[in-house]
């Protein structure tokens, strides 16, 4: 007996010599999108600090995108493929919708800059070039959707992998001292910052201006706030005590000008014809 392949399954297989196919098509209603529990609870947190600060600095504007395990969607080969990356920035997309429930690039506005995903303690195929369907991680964001910059970030470590497409291909990029990379697109630096926010304690991803001022989250604001309000009392209780003292001193010398004088009408001496 012999055995005939399965036509769907050779369809989806993606030569390595041919370039895919890749049409940008809206996700029809009936596509249900998985509403899978994230890896870790610490994604949620990591991506929430990663746009609070961007929020509080004014970076964000009405056609932005900038999600969270957020669909972003290709059809690939006739085949519709969905990535939900951890975090996803997109500067501007065509139309504005309050429950978007995917992105396709293209389509629905321009190619995402930024791309992350977080590594904790199971492999999701952040570094698979799975070309067959449905393809991996590295190779949809690499080849199918051409996205600047992808950011693999293992926190529990602190390690940070930037890697910036030149040339068609992700080439990771060094860090700089301080442990940030450059996103030009963004006009920020994006690097590692060990402390606490909320109930985690450990290594985050920050913001710096290029100046290298650090984009502070709510919190911080707050306590900077704080101590500039602290500040300016300690200023003005010193301007007080200046003040006064400035008024102590004036009250010494009038008394002892008063003393002089006095002692100079005992001596039949008029200070005034002095």
């Amino acid at each position: 007996m012999v055995t005939t392949p399965d036509p769907t399954v050779a369809q989806r297989t993606i030569h390595q010599a041919v370039a895919p196919i890749v049409t940008w098509e809206a996700l029809p209603d009936d596509v249900p999108l998985e509403d899978e529990p994230v890896e870790n609870t610490g994604q949620p947190l990591l991506a929430g600090a990663l746009r609070e600060s961007l929020e509080l600095a004014g970076f964000i504007q009405p056609e932005m995108l900038i999600a969270s395990n957020f669909g972003l969607c290709a059809t690939v080969n006739g085949d519709l493929v969905i990535k939900a990356p951890d975090w996803v920035y997109v500067p501007s997309v065509s139309t504005l919708e309050a429950d978007r429930r995917s992105y396709t690039p293209n389509l629905q506005g321009v190619t995402p800059i930024v791309v992350m995903e977080f590594l904790f303690h199971t492999d999701g195929g952040e570094y698979s070039v799975k070309r067959t369907f449905p393809p991996g991680k590295w190779f949809f964001y690499e080849q199918i959707l051409s996205i600047p910059f992808y950011v693999i970030f293992e926190p529990v470590e602190g390690l940070l992998e930037v890697y910036q497409l030149t040339a068609g291909r992700y080439e990771l990029q060094p860090l700089t001292p301080e442990n940030r990379v450059w996103i030009a697109d963004m006009g920020l630096f994006l690097g590692i910052w060990q402390g606490t926010k909320e109930e985690r304690t450990g290594y985050w991803l920050r913001w710096w201006d290029e100046a290298g001022n650090l984009l502070p989250w709510a919190v911080e604001q707050i306590e900077q706030e704080r101590q500039r309000v602290e500040a300016e009392r300690q200023r003005a209780e010193q301007e007080r005590q200046r003040a006064e003292e400035a008024q102590q001193r004036a009250e010494q010398e009038r008394q002892r000008a008063d003393k002089l004088a006095e002692y100079l009408r005992s001596q039949g001496i008029d200070p005034e014809s002095l």
